[in-house]
């Protein structure tokens, strides 16, 4: 320790003046440093001793140390309390550590994003209430706000929906959102006065609320998905951490209940299947023949031009159910046509996946690659399918590639829809609806009587039936769906995000009961960084696909003329341009239209290309430190085999002067000859052979080295 080597112990030699000066030199640099004695390499008791000899006693600090010091501790324990409460507030730890040992850490990960969602949806709902419920709450003019004199010209006379419910069932308006159709759930129910007679832009946080709301979770993900990168990304494809380390540091000792212990050698286990997995992939693909790599690659064209095709048929069979839903709806058989798009797309996502792997087990693929395709190719159908739901809306809705006379003059749909914003809610809504009644149906009117059928009867059939598989890609994907749907209704549906957390809350529970309970793991483990990063990237394309055609809608398409906040504006984005003229004074307004002219496009462009420069520079220059840290520890491990061949030549044999009797030609046959092949005994005859080079899967080379078996002290703490 420190403050031992200021102490002579009794019966030693006097400490040499060079090692006096290091000490002194060391001890200076500890007092000097302004680096907290909490992150320092030490024992407790060596910063203890540090933080004695910066603040001695007698010595008082002046009143701007100890504030500063104050405000440091406080400043950290707000940060430790933040990263606590960005965690989930220890929200499920207990059942996420039960799940985690027994069916590993990629089944895990999956609960954790449920978690991660849940909190993502909390934050979007904070904003939309702070920044739009409250102050509408608090400054709500008493009248409706100006709106559009006119009359519509409907041909043959045909007037507008009114939004009154044609079928007075209070269930069924719940299921479908026409019984919310006057309140806060919907676009239509905002209203504000004139914006120079408000203190606060109601217009404007409206606007703004959904596109910083998809800024954050975008930041949010993009961070989660670079913390989530698997680790061999950064030390190469070659490396590959050895089994020696898990199999003697994997092992908890603090571990007190046989439960945890049993938890605890669950997950050791699946932590040895996914190494065993991924090194038995490996070889398969490193012994791989070209004629054998041109078979596959003929075979995964043919059988992605067979999916391709499936998934177009299906991207056609949503579109044309969302437009016969559409253009149908003063039928007879209106109940049904409300649910035949959110039907189509289930039955679409349900059945798919199960063609895909019917497809990919005929060509007899390794299980790997059968997942991988199987799993490219539900993201794209899951995409697909609500890009084409999106698209057929906005055609019905929006009259997209449509010549009709209401259309011409108002920019929309009139005279079908009133207030085609409330439309396109109450689809969403019906859609987020459905997906949480169709995950409830499938567990308990599916799994749970498929388990009790298995466990009850017997035989060959119910034998190969077994318990429900518990695909992770498909579970992934079904709550990225629904995220993505929250996500496309944040204009028209502000508050689908209550909505979307209470159903992702539901969810983990009834997810963990059919994972306990209905369900068998899958015989493919998942390593945790590879299914984070995984669930990040279909979570950010879903993103991506929810942004779109908001920025379109916002910054293109004229509002309904009779409902909403924008009743008076071309787009709702032409409100930031009054905004501007009202509220900024001539300086900030020249400012604003230079910033948002063609002239600042190209200024711009140079300061993106130097960060994007500075940042590939910084790439490089981390890739070569990586690579030369590499090699130092190839140098270091080489160093030490060096002190190891030296320390071997200088002990002496067992037996050879302290023998008290006669040696046997037995036990000197067996004896050891050295620490471990290529590091002979001193006096052995012949060339010595050469050791062993490390390597990255095992860079101390210590693989095949047999230590000789005689007795060796280890030092004490005191001594350490």
């Amino acid at each position: 320790m420190l403050r031992q080597w200021s102490v002579q112990a009794p019966g030693e030699p006097e400490p040499e003046p060079a090692g006096e000066e290091l000490w002194e030199q060391e001890m200076e640099r500890l007092c000097s440093s302004q680096e907290p004695v909490r992150v320092l390499p030490c024992a407790m008791v060596d910063k203890r001793f540090i933080r004695q000899l910066r603040e001695p006693e007698g010595v008082k600090t002046s009143c701007w140390q100890q504030w500063r010091h104050r405000r440091q501790t406080a400043g950290r324990r707000l940060g430790e309390a933040a990263r606590r409460l960005a965690q989930g507030c220890g929200l499920w730890e207990g059942a996420l550590y039960e799940i985690g040992g027994l069916f590993g850490t990629g089944i895990q990960a999956y609960f954790t994003f449920l978690r991660f969602l849940l909190l993502l949806n909390l934050l979007t709902l904070l904003l939309t209430t702070s920044f739009v419920l409250l102050p509408l709450t608090w400054l709500r003019p008493p009248d409706r706000g100006p709106a559009l004199n006119f009359t519509l010209q409907c041909p043959g006379g045909h007037q507008p929906q009114t939004g009154v419910p044609k079928f007075n069932n209070l269930l069924w308006n719940v299921l479908t959102g026409r019984a919310f159709n006057n309140t806060y759930l919907f676009y239509g129910a905002y209203r504000a006065g004139p914006e120079s007679s408000s203190i606060y832009s109601i217009r404007l946080a409206y606007l703004l609320s959904p596109l910083a709301c998809l800024l954050l979770c975008f930041c949010g993900i993009l961070r989660r998905m670079v913390k989530g990168l698997p680790q061999k990304m950064f030390l190469g494809q070659d490396y590959r951490s050895p089994l020696s380390a898990k199999v003697f540091s994997s092992w908890d000792f603090c571990i007190q209940g046989q439960e945890a212990a049993t938890i605890k050698k669950h997950e050791i286990s699946n932590e040895f299947k996914v190494e065993l997995e991924e090194g038995r992939h490996l070889l398969m693909v490193q012994h791989q023949t070209r004629a054998q790599r041109a078979c596959h690659l003929l075979t995964y064209l043919r059988v992605n031009i067979l999916i391709g095709l499936l998934v177009v048929g299906a991207i056609s069979a949503i579109f044309w159910a969302t437009k016969y839903s559409q253009d149908n709806k003063e039928e007879s058989l209106f109940l049904l046509l409300q649910y035949l798009p959110p039907g189509v797309i289930a039955l679409v996502n349900f059945l798919g996946p199960l063609l895909f792997v019917f497809l990919v087990q005929l060509e007899n693929y390794p299980p790997n690659t059968e997942v991988n395709l199987t799993l490219i190719w539900c993201v794209v159908l899951k995409l697909a399918s609500l890009g084409m739901f999106s698209f057929s809306l906005g055609q019905t809705l929006l009259c997209f590639g449509r010549n009709k006379t209401s259309c011409e003059s108002y920019g929309y749909n009139a005279c079908d829809y009133q207030c085609w914003e409330n439309s396109v809610g109450e689809e969403l809504y019906k859609l987020s609806i459905f997906n949480f009644l169709l995950t409830v149906a499938f567990t308990f009117l599916v799994s749970l009587p498929r388990r009790l059928l298995v466990e009850r009867l017997s035989g060959r059939f119910w034998a190969w039936l077994d318990r429900e598989e518990f695909l992770l890609p498909k579970n992934v994907l079904d709550i990225v769906e629904g995220q993505t749907v929250t996500w496309m209704g944040l204009f028209y549906c502000p508050l689908l995000p209550l909505l979307n957390s209470i159903f992702v809350f539901l969810t983990f529970y009834i997810k963990k009961y059919t994972l306990l309970r209905n369900s068998r793991a899958s015989p493919r483990p998942f390593r945790a960084s590879s299914s984070i990063f995984f669930f990040q990237l279909v979570l950010i394309l879903g993103l991506l696909l929810a942004a779109v055609p908001l920025g379109y809608v916002v910054s293109s398409i004229r509002s309904s003329w009779d409902c909403g906040l924008f009743t008076n504006y071309s787009a709702p984005w032409q409100v930031v341009p009054e905004l501007v003229a009202l509220r900024l004074p001539p300086p900030s307004q020249r400012i604003l239209h230079y910033l948002g002219s063609h002239a600042f496009s190209f200024p711009l462009l140079i300061l993106l290309s130097l960060v994007l420069t500075v940042c590939v520079s910084q790439s490089q220059a981390s890739a070569r430190a990586i690579r030369g840290l590499r090699k130092q520890l190839v140098w270091q491990v080489q160093e030490k085999w060096h002190l190891v061949d030296d320390l071997s030549r200088l002990l002496p044999e067992p037996g050879s002067g302290d023998s008290l009797g006669p040696e046997s030609p037995h036990s000197r046959g067996s004896r050891p000859r050295s620490f471990c092949p290529g590091f002979p005994c001193p006096g052995s005859p012949g060339p010595r052979a050469p050791r062993p080079e490390p390597s990255l899967e095992d860079p101390a080379g210590l693989r095949g080295v047999r230590f000789p078996a005689r007795s060796c002290r280890f030092p004490s703490g005191s001594e350490l």
